[in-house]
């Protein structure tokens, strides 16, 4: 693999570069390097901004408006919208249903739904953990019962993320209770207005309210709205979780941000008479952590190289980064928040949620908020997406066989 750096990709992340600088609204954009989650409004304002430019959904094929990016301009364009701050956008349209759907769905289902994806028009949430479905989701028990034209959904999810501003929710339900766990499964595409749907946002430890848990009681779903064949739901969840994983699990994007905020707040705190950054113990660690950061950005770069097969890793692959990923993120924002020392122990809530907060005065540096935010909010990320533990069973069966 070669990693001296190549004209073209760096001509284009200048390119980037230049239009986050003229497009990225500054408010939206001092929200996201504080390290605020971004809300519903900031980011499908964003989505519409980048659908101008043709830039809303860079995984996606030509054939559905992609912009015929290489995967490593892909890489290149998540990582300095995240250096810059910009909000994250509709990662449950764009990133999870979109490529379900282009990829099992009905030409119909295909003209009906990307186009609202890819403009910003319409925000989907995914329903697939239940209370008793998490990591081990294969034992969800949500049902959906085919009468006639519909299909008749009832049963529960929960740790819906932005679940109370979504506009349609794909969700996974048990079409046959006979079946094993894996088998018996439907993906259905789902209205969130539809009747006998209740969303009940959950607040995180952090104030927010980006979770939700979403009932579903006798909600009539359209036939026409089944992904792909009934009873075939397990592989195209598959499909969308390898590429949840393999693509978004390892955040090394957000990691390069957060080793970046780490450098320049140390820089800017003084240990004694000198800069914190150039103590001996805390430079050390922080080296240590820029060493893990940089073996999974290799690691990625790898994949963008080469693909996922079985010379690399194959599917374990998304797994590793997955896992390694997400405990870094926790190790980095512990060390942001350590770095500000006793304004790292106190919480500055988002004005966003709390409008009532934005005139009253904080004392400390002003780059404190939004750290603590963050810390609280990344301690979920070695359990969301799959835990962390689960990951690791998967690389051992997949790897050892065992």
């Amino acid at each position: 693999m070669d990693f001296e750096p190549d004209s073209a990709d760096e001509a284009f992340r200048e390119e980037v570069r230049a239009f986050l600088k003229a497009e990225l609204p500054e408010d939206l954009a001092v929200r996201g390097r504080a390290g605020f989650l971004s809300g519903h409004e900031e980011a499908m304002a964003w989505q519409k901004i980048l659908a101008k430019k043709g830039w809303s959904v860079p995984h996606w094929p030509v054939e559905y408006g992609g912009p015929k990016w290489t995967a490593r301009q892909r890489y290149i364009f998540d990582e300095e919208c995240y250096l810059a701050g910009a909000p994250v956008t509709n990662i449950g349209g764009i990133g999870l249903v979109g490529p379900v759907i282009f990829t099992f769905g009905t030409p119909e289902q295909k003209e009906r739904f990307l186009p609202g994806i890819r403009n910003g028009d319409t925000f989907w949430v995914q329903g697939f953990s239940e209370p008793n479905a998490g990591s081990d989701l294969a034992s969800l028990r949500t049902t959906a019962v085919r009468d006639g034209d519909h299909y008749v959904i009832n049963g529960q999810k929960i740790w819906t993320s932005h679940g109370k501003f979504g506009d349609w929710n794909f969700l996974l339900a048990r079409t046959d209770p006979s079946a094993k766990k894996q088998a018996g499964i439907s993906f259905f595409l789902l209205d969130i207005k539809t009747p006998g749907v209740t969303v009940r946002p959950i607040e995180s430890l952090e104030g927010s309210h980006h979770l939700a848990e979403v009932f579903y009681d006798n909600v009539r779903v359209p036939v026409e709205n089944l992904i792909g064949e009934e009873n075939k739901g397990w592989n195209y969840t598959k499909f969308l979780l390898f590429n949840e994983r393999a693509f978004y699990g390892a955040e090394a994007p957000a990691l390069k941000r957060y080793l970046q905020k780490i450098k320049k707040i140390a820089s800017m705190e003084r240990a004694g008479d000198q800069p914190l950054i150039n103590r001996p113990t805390f430079a050390a660690r922080l080296a240590e952590l820029e060493i893990e950061m940089t073996a999974i950005d290799m690691t990625v770069s790898r994949v963008i190289a080469h693909g996922l097969d079985e010379r690399n890793g194959g599917a374990a692959v998304g797994s590793i980064l997955k896992a390694r990923g997400t405990e870094l993120a926790q190790k980095l924002t512990d060390m942001l928040v350590e770095t500000i020392g006793d304004y790292g122990a106190y919480y500055y809530p988002d004005t966003n949620d709390e409008p009532s907060l934005r005139n009253l005065p904080f004392t400390g540096p002003d780059y404190a908020p939004g750290l603590m935010a963050e810390l609280i909010y990344r301690r979920a990320a070695s359990i969301y997406g799959g835990a962390n533990e689960v990951q690791r069973n998967i690389v051992s069966k997949t790897l050892f066989g065992f």
